[in-house]
């Protein structure tokens, strides 16, 4: 939708302000408008001195920005069950103070049921069965909400939607783990992300963090196996490689822009070792790019999924040195940019015993504090645990050096 459409009147140009209102004037209002909850405001713009005003949507719902945001992965199933309770008492007793919820979760999966109007309405989960009742636990506990959305990984869409997708001969195309991808290249993909963002945000998300912001990996190698439509970015005058590098940032800026009427922080995660590289040939994420057009950057930089690096030679074994390795690159990286965004990288607090022995540690309070104690060390102080059953290490203390 325009935020702001301009109309040359007289002389003089009309901005065309969207208000969104709440409650009972929203609901009166959308009787008027094709955009619901919407109204139009006329407001002069080019007599000076003149201060627009900025209207934002109200959800209804108030949450500060933590000291530092120091988060923990919840699935749409934890949030929606028994499990979320033993979260927010972990919460209550630590120094936690964050969750980041799935709202569209890895195999596309809308995690709870859309308002009636909405065009996706049919295909919500009710993995949360009141995500309304959920954010207001969360408020008045102090929790600082993220709304997770994966964008690309996707194997609900191409069901329906094949021509978004990846084809292989005739049938979408899945790797290794039976996952299926949606075309980055497409705005229609776009915008049916983006959608699901508005939603989360004026459910009282305060952050949209996307996810699988990227093509498959190892695209590279099959690009020219595949059959897609490249959409807009058919005759730019690039690489493929540029071409999908163009695609993701684009998307980001698009993303965050259509998210400003809302008044939410936009974070993306991200490979760790796209910041030791100029860029990602295969899967289009530039660190820097990206970087540009977010709020928030997470690098994933679970010491189980590096190889050899930073001189190290079984990455798992050594959290403390890994971490701190890493978020040395990451901040200079960062010192290169206009206006960095907040660091606030994924850790490991689960095991990665698939590495094999010898090659891994079982996870617990001391590894999760010494990745913990690494970012400290290097001035950064927000971070995200990740578990995928959200069982999170005990008795760990989330801010060393804190009296």
């Amino acid at each position: 939708m325009n935020l702001k459409k301009l109309i040359a009147t007289a002389g003089i140009a009309v901005a065309l302000i969207w208000q969104l209102p709440t409650g009972a004037a929203a609901e009166k209002e959308d009787n008027k408008s094709n955009l619901p909850g919407m109204r139009k405001i006329a407001v002069k713009v080019n007599e000076s001195p003149i201060q627009s005003p900025r209207f934002v949507y109200d959800s209804g719902l108030n949450f500060k920005y933590p000291d530092a945001v120091r988060g923990i992965y919840v699935t749409g199933h934890s949030a929606g069950g028994n499990r979320f309770d033993e979260l927010v008492k972990l919460m209550d007793t630590t120094d936690l103070n964050a969750m980041v919820i799935d709202i569209k979760d890895d195999w596309g999966n809308i995690t709870y049921k859309l308002p009636k109007d909405s065009p996706y309405a049919n295909i919500g989960q009710n993995f949360i069965k009141d995500p309304k009742a959920m954010l207001k636990v969360m408020e008045e506990k102090e929790i600082y909400p993220i709304g997770r959305i994966v964008v690309f990984k996707d194997s609900t869409l191409p069901k329906e939607r094949p021509d978004l997708s990846f084809l292989d001969g005739e049938k979408v195309w899945v790797n290794g783990r039976g996952e299926s991808f949606v075309n980055p290249f497409l705005k229609e993909v776009w915008d049916y992300n983006v959608d699901l963002a508005i939603e989360a945000a004026k459910l009282g998300f305060q952050e949209i963090q996307f996810d699988y912001v990227r093509f498959p990996e190892g695209f590279e190698n099959r690009d020219d196996q595949l059959v897609y439509d490249m959409g807009e970015y058919k005759d730019m005058d690039e690489d493929n490689v540029q071409k999908r590098v163009h695609a993701v940032t684009d998307f980001v800026e698009y993303a965050r822009e259509k998210l400003k009427p809302y008044g939410v922080k936009v974070s993306v995660d991200i490979f760790g070792y796209t910041a030791t590289l100029p860029e990602a040939p295969g899967i289009g994420q530039n660190f820097s790019k990206i970087s540009e057009n977010v709020d928030v950057i997470s690098s994933m930089i679970y010491p189980s999924h590096w190889t050899s690096y930073f001189g190290i030679a079984k990455p798992d074994l050594e959290p403390y040195k890994l971490v701190r390795e890493y978020a040395k690159v990451e901040n200079a990286k960062l010192a290169e940019l206009k206006d960095a965004p907040i660091s606030r990288p994924w850790l490991q607090d689960f095991t990665a015993s698939y590495l094999g022995s010898g090659n891994y540690l079982v996870y617990g309070k001391a590894e999760v504090e010494a990745q913990i104690r690494a970012l400290y060390d290097e001035g950064i102080t927000e971070y995200l645990l990740w578990n995928a059953g959200n069982k999170y290490s005990p008795n760990v203390d989330y801010t060393p050096g804190k009296d």
